[in-house]
This record gives structure tokens, sequence and C-alpha cells, in this order.
């Protein structure tokens, strides 16, 4: 439900390698119910914001079009990079006189084996904002395999990041590859991987990071077998700090948000959750991504025509399925903390093109990748483990029986 741009001063904390985990969003995205509705890859009608490749698209050569284009307006931002290195790397373009066509420049190529995030946004002509994003991947070698992972090299996150891998091939000997892969920290705590299936691969300790706490991932899967004739082909390690402690209890019955900061209470804040037909997931879930500007659309999510805001500000998601918490400017300001409304995410109250002077602001500027944020007494089932990264859902037995590796 969401056609979104990065906030830029999220830097390298918020913009997320989010791998093949991520590759599944389409380039619109939503307040979910339930399992039952994913990302549509299909536009949203009255979309106007054309990107080449579409969203979702794999096996890229480097010779293939990467383009943005409008019918009308102009262009006001456009960031293409790559998301899955050591860093993340821009794809230096250039945009039209018009304002209508953004392109690389003549020497720029994209690299193989490589994950990319498009964001983008527009202007119309009548001067009303839109953003869109969108991911593509890039050829992989035949016969190899690569892990696309979080978080970003030298970030800073919050004391719930997994560490979560997705592979570009089924993985087969599971043993062997998570052999390959290990993620240390100082100070010193036992961290196990546990399997989602046969592409992904997660990593985390029993409870939540220490503030201050180094975490060191290596990668060891160059000729590495993870399937017969299918074999590794990085080798690399890449490091991120955990930064304060805040964990946010978001309360669907009395409609209110606590935030805590290194266990001490800062505030409490009015929110509204899931109408009673469209109800919230239960469950600790965690930042992943935070954009100051997003699009929200019910027809990619399962709802139909009940909505379509181009430009909902502050937006933070925090399940692979659709579930944001962000601002709000169209409800009455008496909504919040009194009555919810929402198709499944947890709105705070905001204005149009959002304020730092909003509850909504002032949560998005204090917010980190890889914070907590838990939703209680909502009348829907606790969200999936592997639905962002929910795997703090688990508890330490059932996490540690998804391992491949036995001790």
């Amino acid at each position: 439900m969401t056609h979104v741009l990065k906030r830029a001063r999220t830097g390298v904390a918020a913009v997320l390698t989010w791998a093949g985990l991520m590759a599944g969003l389409a380039g619109l995205t939503g307040c979910t119910v339930g399992e039952t509705f994913t990302e549509s890859k299909s536009r949203a009608p009255g979309d106007t914001i054309r990107i080449s490749p579409e969203d979702g698209a794999r096996n890229i050569k480097r010779g293939d079009r990467i383009e943005v284009r409008i019918p009308d307006g102009r262009l006001e931002r456009v960031d293409v990079a790559r998301v899955d290195g050591a860093q993340r790397t821009k794809l230096p373009g250039l945009t039209s006189d018009d304002g209508l066509v953004w392109s690389p420049e003549a020497e720029a190529r994209v690299e193989l084996a490589a994950k990319y995030s498009v964001d983008v946004v527009a202007v119309d002509g009548e001067g009303r904002r839109s953003a869109r994003h969108s991911t593509f991947t890039t050829a992989v070698p035949k016969h190899r395999f690569i892990g696309y992972f979080q978080p970003e090299n030298r970030s800073t996150v919050g004391t719930g990041m997994i560490v979560s891998f997705d592979f570009n091939r089924r993985i087969e000997n599971r043993a062997a590859v998570q052999r390959a892969v290990r993620v240390t920290s100082d100070p010193p705590v036992e961290v196990v991987g546990h399997w989602f299936g046969d592409r992904r691969l997660d990593f985390r300790p029993r409870e939540y990071w220490k503030p201050g706490t180094k975490v060191m991932i290596e990668l060891r899967l160059r000729d590495v077998q993870a399937a017969p004739g299918v074999f590794g082909i990085q080798e690399k390690t890449v490091a991120f700090t955990v930064g304060r402690s805040q964990v946010s209890l978001v309360d669907a019955e009395k409609h209110t948000m606590e935030v805590r900061r290194d266990g001490a209470l800062v505030s409490t804040v009015p929110i509204t959750a899931g109408a009673p037909k469209t109800t919230t997931y239960n469950g600790k879930m965690v930042v992943t991504e935070l954009y100051d500007v997003t699009r929200m659309n019910g027809a990619t999510v399962g709802f139909g025509g009940e909505y379509d805001i181009k430009d909902v500000p502050h937006a933070l998601r925090l399940t692979t399925s659709g579930t944001f918490l962000h601002g709000n400017y169209w409800a009455s300001p008496d909504t919040f903390g009194s009555t919810n409304v929402s198709h499944g995410c947890v709105g705070l109250r905001d204005v149009k093109g959002g304020s730092s002077d909003t509850p909504a602001g002032w949560f998005f500027d204090r917010t980190l990748v890889g914070d907590v944020v838990e939703v209680v007494n909502s009348r829907d089932k606790t969200v999936a483990p592997d639905n962002g990264l929910g795997g703090w859902n688990l508890d330490w037995p059932e996490w540690k029986a998804g391992s491949a590796v036995a001790g």
C-alpha cells in the first residue's frame, strides 16, 4: 500500500539490505488485517510514476534499461542504489531538463549478483506529491547462490534487530550454509540461526541485544555447496552497532502507545489501531524501514477502492505483509486515544506533509531500524515469526529448534 521514499536522515541505520526477504514486497504495500492479503506487483490505479525494471524483477542484465518516468510535473527525488553490499552504493544518474525522466549516467552500470532499491518522489502538474518504492535484483552466474542480508554494514540499530539472510536459490544443505555464516558479538552472547523454509536464515540472541553491543557478521560462502551443483560466491565481513534501547507498547484496547527508553517511560502517545473488521496483529514487531512519505492503496492488499492516500507521512514498516506505524492527517484529532479505525496499521496524529511537532513526527524522529513495537489487546492473532522480523515471538527453545546446526 505504499509508494515510498526513505528519509535521508535515517542513513545507514534505516536503509536496509532487505534482500530477497523484501524482494517479495511490491512497489505498493499496505495495512493488512491478516496474512491473506499480500502486496501486489501491479501498479495501483492512477499511479503515474513508471519505473523500469518492474518492481521485484530478477536476473536484470548490465545492459538492461533502467529508467524512471512521469507524464507531467517533475521528479523531485530519485535514488537508485545497491543495498546488499558492504556499503550502500548509489547508481549515479541524471534527470532530463524537463524533469520528467531519470536515467543512469552514460558510463554507470549495475553490478551483477546484487540487489537495488529505487525510491522516487514526484510532484504532478497540480502540485500534488506522490511516492514510489521498488526493488530489483541483477543476474547471478549460473549454478551460484548468494545471500541478501540485513542490517547494513556500519549501521546503528535498535536492540530488537535480527540478522536476516534471504538466498536467491533453494538451500538443500542448510547445515553447511549455516556453518559458513558466523554472527558474533562484543560483549559475547549466544547467537543462534533459525531457518524459515529453504531460502531464509535469521540469527538472534535469546534476549534483545544490550545497548552498545558490537555485532560482526562473517560470510564464508565461497564454494560452499548449497545444493547439487550450486555453490556460493560471497566472502565478506560486515558489522553493526546496537544503539539505545527503545521498546514501544501499543495497547489496542486502551488506544495508547507507551514509549520506553532504556526501560524508562518517556511518553504515552494516543493512537488508533485496526478497526473491528480489520484488526492489528498482536505480538512483537521490529521496525525495518522508515519513510518520510508513503503511498497507501487498499487495492494492493485486498481492500478494493476503500482508500488510496498518496502522501502518508512518517511511516515505519513493521511487517513484510504491510503493517505500518504511520502518521495520519485525515482522521479527526479526537480519534486518537479513543477509537480504532485503521485497516490494520497503527496510526498517530499528524498533519498533511508531516511535522516534527506532531506525535507521529516526534516518534519518527526518535526511531531506529531495529526498534521494537509490541501490540497487545488486539482481537487478532499473533504476527507470524517470519512476517518481517517477527522472530521474537518464538521462545528460545522454539527458536533453537529451527537451527540446522546442533549445539
